[in-house]
């Protein structure tokens, strides 16, 4: 027999080898959960219980996998029969097996995504009069989807998800949804939530109340990973399996539930004392991660939170490290040079770029440091999906930029016009020809030609666009080049967003876009050099994907759960930003404050936090943005303060918020320049304040617009 006590620490060892019962590990941030259940299967290996009838769920096929391979290390071969995987592959295999009786072939089909969409795109043709008016397939899949995972009518979820702009009734979002339904089962098929819902069913039905029974005496333990990120399908499957034995395993850190948007309860973890009678709970708290001076500030982080199991992360790593930084800059541009000084000194210290992350709350607090980056030829990968300026809705923008700049460019002519209704790629094809390959949208002549090409459906939403196109010139001329953007989705792409994203993604979207406006605004270039960085930047992505090369990582703070790296930086720590002003907004603070504590705890050495203290608005000027609470609760003895340049002098007096919420005539009278920033409330055009409830009173009437730039410089 394995001792154990020698491979593992006391609290390790306590729940690895724990007798029989119901026992809830929680395992903080970097103390060695994996490790802890690797050597929970092996004990029982060595104790004698049979492999398969020992049952280990996760949440990723990489972490069961490695769960089997670092098992089979320690006890060998016998490992390999143990039921190992994720929820759905679980769940696939007892369907297989006994979906006869809900009515399923063994060979079900498993549709992935693509089927998914496909088979609701045809529905949604063959069930509209309009489908380019109908709600996109991708937005009906995810409601359906979630309806799955809630146990709840779609037609409840379409009232939640839809806006008044997407102007389709629940109840037809609800027969689409049907009619999917009775497709699947012609095809004998199930698609992922399938997986979940019929799992379960398998368990709860009386017509196969047998294999319920079966496989509740069959399975003798139970092992979840990750427990607090299980939603309430999975939670009442896990249950069912282990009532008869009661030899049920939680392991998880109600500190890292930071997915309830996506259907995890916390509250699973949380009353799973309650839910299961006799329950013993270990605390995992020794740390083998960071730096004594980084779970400071984690534990902080955490210590007044409410609904928690308390924990304190305790260092195993001896000696001392560097406190972590917290860098009051300027503005994002300043944010995201340091960023560059400070990976250059890294790598001066000996750390690759593979050792460094940049981990952000949301993907368009990444675009200073993305064009920064690449400005400056350091080679670094996106994990969290595709880069700002690859994604599908600031391409359909930059597609509107490129046209106003450059008449000639077909690509983005024809992105632009599919994006009208009614008109397809071959559609698009022949009005560019039939204009002679060029549209010049602020020649009124051309503007109109092409309003006579468009069909039925697209000519009415032509004129607001045309507006846009007659409108860039002046913009233009007067540097105003955020405020394109502004008009194109004041008068146009707003509407497009709704109808294709339910409202919080459409928000989300629109913050990207804000930000995008804000950025071309404020590049000393101008829009052409703007773009062209930009087209460099897609053009070098190409080679990122290359897993032997020594890259830089840049993710969402979500995507990077799990993960570590020895220096992390942590941008935008800024109020409205993160914690984000929607997340505060609807209550979910609660859920801000664990994001925090897992970005801070995936920092092993360096962690750098920035509190840039101005932001950029659309129409080129600025607005103060405050230091993020979460900065502002950790105690100044914690952290090493670095301020990158002073504060400007006193702001004058503005007029305050403005008409719609958004900031109003701005910060003073004329002060900072024309396109500095905090411009008199008398000036330009009012910017966001007056047309969209966003930040001011546009531009001011006098000074110097190098003036911030002067003061804020070093």
């Amino acid at each position: 027999m394995t001792d154990f006590s020698k491979l593992l620490n006391p609290e390790q060892c306590a729940a690895a080898t724990a007798g029989d019962g119901p026992l809830l590990v929680l395992a903080a941030a970097g103390t060695g959960k994996t490790r802890t259940l690797v050597h929970r299967v092996a004990y029982l290996i060595e104790k004698g219980v049979t492999p398969d009838r020992i049952l280990l769920l996760t949440f990723t096929n990489r972490a069961a996998r490695e769960m089997r391979e670092r098992a089979e290390k320690l006890v060998g071969d016998a490992v390999a029969s143990i039921w190992s995987g994720t929820f759905h592959s679980i769940c696939a295999r007892l369907l297989r097996r006994y979906g006869s009786g809900l009515g399923y072939a063994p060979g079900f089909q498993i549709l992935d995504e693509d089927d998914q969409k496909k088979i609701l795109g045809d529905l949604i043709k063959a069930s509209v009069p309009d489908p380019k008016d109908f709600v996109k397939k991708d937005l009906v899949a995810k409601m359906i989807s979630e309806a799955a995972n809630e146990r709840r009518p779609v037609a409840d979820i379409a009232r939640r998800w839809l806006t008044k702009a997407a102007g389709v009734e629940p109840d037809k979002i609800a027969a689409i949804a049907e009619k999917y339904e009775a497709r699947k089962r012609e095809l004998g098929a199930m698609d992922f939530d399938d997986l979940l819902v019929n799992g379960l069913k398998l368990l709860t039905s009386e017509r196969t109340a047998g294999v319920r029974e079966m496989l509740q005496e069959h399975f003798l333990y139970v092992l979840v990973d990750e427990y607090q990120d299980t939603n309430g399908l999975q939670a009442e499957f896990t249950d069912i399996l282990a009532a008869k034995h009661r030899n049920i395993l939680a392991v998880g850190d109600d500190f890292q539930c930071i997915y309830t948007w996506r259907g995890a309860q916390i509250e699973n973890i949380m009353e799973f004392p309650r839910r299961w009678t006799g329950c013993r709970t270990i605390k995992l708290e020794r740390n083998y991660r960071s730096v004594p001076e980084v779970l400071d500030v984690a534990n902080v982080v955490m210590k007044d939170a409410p609904q928690q199991f308390e924990k304190t992360l305790r260092p195993h790593r001896g000696g001392r490290g560097e406190k972590p930084v917290v860098y009051r800059v300027y503005d994002a541009k300043t944010m995201a040079n340091e960023i560059y000084k400070l990976v250059s000194e890294a790598r001066a210290l000996g750390y690759r770029y593979g050792d460094m992350a940049v981990l952000y709350r949301s993907h368009f607090q990444s675009i200073d440091v993305q064009l920064t980056l690449a400005r400056m030829k350091v080679p670094f990968r996106i994990t969290s999906g595709v880069g700002v300026f690859e994604q599908l809705h600031v391409k359909d923008v930059l597609a509107y930029l490129r046209l106003v700049v450059n008449p000639t460019d077909e690509l983005s002519f024809l992105r632009f016009v599919e994006l009208l209704p009614g008109v397809g790629e071959k559609s698009a094809k022949t009005y560019w020809e039939k204009l002679g390959r060029n549209f010049d949208g602020r020649s009124k002549e051309c503007r109109d030609a092409l309003g006579k090409l468009l069909g039925a459906k697209a000519r009415p939403l032509w004129p607001p666009l045309a507006k846009c196109f007659e409108c860039a010139c002046d913009h233009l001329e007067a540097d105003e080049v955020g405020e394109l953007i502004e008009d194109f989705c004041d008068l146009f792409y707003e509407d497009h967003l709704r109808k294709a994203w339910e409202e919080a993604e459409a928000e989300d979207r629109l913050a990207d876009l804000k930000e995008l406006a804000a950025q071309i605004a404020g590049n000393e270039g101008g829009l052409e050099a703007f773009l062209s960085d930009v087209a460099l930047m897609t053009n070098l992505d190409v080679r990122k994907n290359d897993p032997t090369q020594d890259l830089l990582t840049l993710s969402t703070i979500h995507q990077a759960k799990g993960m570590e790296w020895p220096v992390v930086f942590v941008p935008w720590l800024s109020e409205g930003l993160f914690p984000s002003g929607k997340a505060v907004e609807e209550g979910r603070m609660d859920e801000e404050r664990r994001l925090f504590y897992v970005v801070v705890t995936r920092a092993k050495d360096l962690l750098y936090l920035f509190s840039p203290q101005m932001r950029k608005t659309p129409d080129g000027g600025m607005f103060p943005v405050e230091a993020s609470v979460f900065l502002r609760e950790i105690p100044p003895q914690l952290v090493t303060v670095k301020r990158v340049a002073g504060f400007p002098p006193a702001y004058g007096s503005g007029s305050g918020y403005g008409n719609r919420g958004g900031f109003g005539g701005g910060y003073g009278a004329g002060s900072y320049g024309s396109r500095g920033g905090y411009g008199g409330s008398s000036g330009g055009r009012g910017g966001y304040g007056s047309r969209r409830g966003g930040y001011g009173g546009g531009r001011a009437s006098g000074g110097s617009s190098s003036g911030l730039h002067t003061t804020w410089r070093h």
